[in-house]
């Protein structure tokens, strides 16, 4: 990459993670959706400014990780996080919206990544059901395009892509459904005992140096499943945060390495290429014109 490129991806990022930009323009709407068991599922939904309300637009349903959706410190607290903030002003840049639905809050929980696996009680058959909720509610909406609906989710969030994705899962389809789904650093192992089946295209952006969800399971699923992947290198679990540095997270129970934490942190180099390369997989599978 030319040194002019990789300045102008880098403030490119910067300027999206804290907030600034497509977000003053925004249209931001929280819904409660009637969710399974009675849960009311709560969205939070983006809507760029330069669409009509009507206006159908492409549509990416983000899923966060197992930290939440929210800032838990600073100024921004109980907003969406810089790294979940910056990536939606990305995404309304190109006239899409983005939907965030919130699978912690209305179960009780603000973080799972300090609980073992044993002991959550959010699991992944509760993200599989929250995106299939708000795939059902996005089918009654006139703005949405139902040929152009994405999938992006974050570790915990990721394998809430696989999950959602699994053509193995015999689950009443939705009457709009993916169109493509995009996972970074997600948990691939149960998928790859289970023997996953794509249901959709479905492209794994993996972390080299990751010793939270290991990048090598992911890249055997997806040689096994027919998956695309890119391998980002010297790139630890958190790579594409726009804030903060590898840090050492001593209570984590899950990695790689139990009982001795993991890593977890931005990379000033490879975060930025990953989500240009998430903005370039969408208009590769979108080619038409969205931002009017």
């Amino acid at each position: 990459m030319h040194l002019f490129q990789h300045l102008r991806r880098g403030h490119l990022w910067l300027c999206m993670g804290l907030g600034l930009g497509a977000s003053a323009l925004a249209q931001t709407v929280v819904e409660h959706l009637p969710g399974a068991e009675g849960l009311a599922l709560k969205v939070w939904v983006f809507h760029p400014a330069q669409h009509s309300p009507d206006t159908q637009r492409p549509v990416v349903v983000a899923l966060h990780g197992c930290g939440g959706m929210y800032a838990t410190v600073g100024s921004r607290k109980g907003q969406l996080s810089a790294r979940h903030q910056g990536m939606t002003n990305l995404l309304m840049a190109q006239g899409y919206s983005v939907v965030w639905p919130d699978s912690l809050t209305p179960r009780q929980e603000t973080s799972l990544c300090e609980q073992s696996m044993a002991s959550r009680q959010v699991r992944q058959s509760h993200r599989r059901s929250d995106v299939h909720t708000t795939l059902a509610w996005l089918g009654q909406q006139a703005w949405t395009d139902p040929q152009r609906v994405a999938l992006l989710g974050w570790s915990h969030g990721g394998s809430a892509v696989l999950a959602s994705s699994d053509s193995r899962q015999k689950l009443p389809q939705p009457s709009v459904t993916p169109d493509i789904a995009l996972a970074f650093y997600p948990g691939c192992s149960d998928a790859l005992r289970r023997t996953y089946q794509a249901a959709w295209p479905v492209h794994l952006l993996l972390a080299g140096a990751d010793d939270w969800t290991p990048a090598a399971p992911c890249v055997a699923l997806a040689q096994k499943a027919g998956m695309s992947f890119k391998l980002y290198p010297d790139s630890h679990h958190g790579f594409d945060n726009p804030e903060g540095q590898v840090k050492h997270l001593p209570r984590v129970p899950n990695g790689q390495n139990p009982g001795m934490g993991v890593h977890a942190g931005r990379n000033p180099v490879t975060g930025p290429q990953a989500w240009q390369d998430v903005l370039e997989l969408l208009k590769k599978r979108w080619p038409d014109p969205v931002a009017h």
